[in-house]
Formats: C-alpha cells, structure tokens, sequence
C-alpha cells in the first residue's frame, strides 16, 4: 500500500511491533527470573557496603546549581551543533547568526547571574 495512509499504515505496524518485543521482553522476563526472596536479598544495596544508619542525609544544594549550570550548557551545546551545519546554507546566514547570539546573550546572563551570586565558587 503506498500512498499518504500508507506511511500511516508503516508507522502503526512499527509501532505494534515494537510493542510486541517489549510486551515479549517483559513477560520473558517474568517468566524466567527466579522467584526465592531470602533477607540477604531484600536488604538494600548501597555499592557493596551494608547499610548503617538512617536513610537520612542532607545534601549541599551547590551540587543541584552545578547540576543545572550544566544542563544549561547541554542545550547550548545541542543548539549549537545544528545551528552550525545551516549557518553556511545560502538565505541562513545574517539571521541565524543574530539569533544564535541572542540565545548565547541568554545563556551569559544566566551565568552571569550565578556568578554574581557567588553560585560558581566551590568553597
């Protein structure tokens, strides 16, 4: 079947198929793992080490701002990649670069703004 409901057609026999290979791998799964709870089994696991104490700690909220400072360099990275490969198509030229200096004067201000706030210091 070709035609415009034909690629509909292509993308919903994918689509089955592949939920036929998950709902495969799953009850596959199910079926062959073991079923034999002992307490050694259901301790919690915490890189090789017994568990001691409460399950409580406190962590610095430093370490979620590097975090985000660093998703934000992700995207930049992910729009600059792209950006470069139109930037030399004929018509893109003027327009994409004022656009992509306007993302990346978005982008300073935001690490702008973390440095002003002292967000950047390790210490």
């Amino acid at each position: 079947m070709s035609g415009y409901y034909g690629s509909y057609l292509i993308v919903a026999v994918l689509l089955l198929v592949g939920c036929a290979v998950f709902a495969g791998a799953m009850l596959a799964s199910r079926m062959l793992s073991p079923r034999n709870a002992s307490p050694e089994k259901l301790t919690t696991y915490e890189c090789g080490v017994d568990p001691v104490g409460e399950g409580w700690a406190q962590s610095q909220i430093r370490y979620y701002v590097f975090t985000y400072l660093y998703v934000v360099f992700a995207v930049d990275a992910v729009f600059l990649f792209p950006w470069a490969t139109v930037f030399a198509a004929p018509g893109f030229g003027l327009t994409t670069l004022v656009e992509m200096f306007v993302f990346l004067a978005f982008i300073a201000l935001g690490i702008l703004y973390a440095y002003r706030k002292r967000v950047l210091t390790w210490t």
